[in-house]
């Protein structure tokens, strides 16, 4: 065995190998993700901006749609920048630092993401099912609250995670099969005991997902009942295609993840190549589907971002005048 990685002086930086198997097809792999983050950081900073500078979007539900624009473009940027100077300049170190940092914001947005998706399917089920007292229930400062929850929750989960990876020495071999710092990646690099960390990071997973998911399901089951008893069929088509878009990009955030953790930790038969493109999608394509379905498709937002695109384009008309 070779000798630790000095973790606890000058560690030593990791090197990630990207999509293994593939690597010979980088450039032609690195174009899907380059569509999807380009489309995900135009629509996520539409979004964002045309909520924050409409006052009248100041609202519970644009709240929470704003905060799922800055989630995605928080965690989209740790991500896809790295992989696409892995796949386009072969940039494939990474120093030990940068790496668990890489770590802590992917993982930990991602548990604050859940929560927000959770705090949006609440504040629908309020809006849809109890129409009268919604003002009561949820006003902004509310919305701004249950956020703030989300994002002390995601911290307060991966700050023990993160403790204890970091105790752990790396003496093996430094290359990590993932385009990113992949949890499970990295931990199968250490050269010491890793049940604790799989423990807690299967448990806490599976509780925050399961609990999550659980609360979400009641709620749109909820939403639905209530949907189907509308007297205007035209009303039932236009809620159930919202509510069916919105039950599609949650399927693909919390089925992606759990995909991918489970199959790393329990399926070794699966081609590495499969499991890696299975986790890069699971975190780069609901960043780009959640503006077009939570954000540009809305009304309101959709007069928000005329109204800044005309605010932009009204300068440079005038000075072409």
């Amino acid at each position: 065995m070779s000798a630790p990685n000095r973790s606890n002086t000058h560690p030593l930086p990791f090197l990630l190998m990207g999509v293994p198997d593939l690597e010979v097809f980088h450039v032609w792999i690195s174009i899907p993700f380059c569509v999807t983050y380009i489309m995900a950081l135009l629509g996520n900073t539409l979004v964002l901006l045309a909520v924050g500078l409409d006052r009248s979007l100041h609202e519970p539900m644009y709240c929470f749609i704003a905060m799922l624009a800055l989630i995605d473009l928080i965690f989209s940027t740790a991500i896809v920048p790295k992989m696409l100077g892995l796949f386009w300049l072969d940039s494939r170190e990474i120093g030990f630092e940068a790496c668990f940092i890489q770590m802590f914001f992917i993982h930990t947005f991602t548990a604050v993401e859940s929560g927000v998706l959770l705090a949006m399917s609440l504040d629908r089920y309020v809006a849809i099912c109890h129409p009268l007292r919604y003002n009561t229930i949820l006003t902004s400062p509310r919305a701004i609250q249950a956020g703030l929850l989300s994002l002390a929750r995601g911290v307060g989960i991966m700050i023990p995670l993160i403790w204890l990876l970091t105790s752990l020495p790396y003496c093996s071999s430094r290359l990590i099969p993932h385009c990113y710092c992949e949890h499970m990646a990295v931990v199968g690099l250490a050269c010491a005991d890793t049940a604790t960390s799989h423990r807690y990071s299967l448990g806490a997973a599976t509780l925050l997902v399961g609990t999550d998911s659980a609360f979400i399901t009641f709620s749109y089951c909820t939403i639905l009942r209530a949907v189907l008893r509308l007297p205007s069929h035209r009303a039932r088509l236009k809620a159930l295609g919202t509510c069916g878009s919105h039950v599609f990009v949650i399927l693909i955030f919390y089925v992606g993840g759990l995909l991918s953790m489970y199959l790393q930790m329990f399926t070794r038969s699966l081609a590495p190549h499969v499991q890696v493109l299975v986790a890069d999608s699971y975190l780069t394509v609901p960043a780009m589907l959640n503006p077009l379905v939570y954000g540009i498709k809305v009304k309101q937002i959709q007069e928000g971002i005329r109204k800044l695109l005309g605010q932009l384009a009204g300068p440079r008309s005038s000075q072409a005048a």
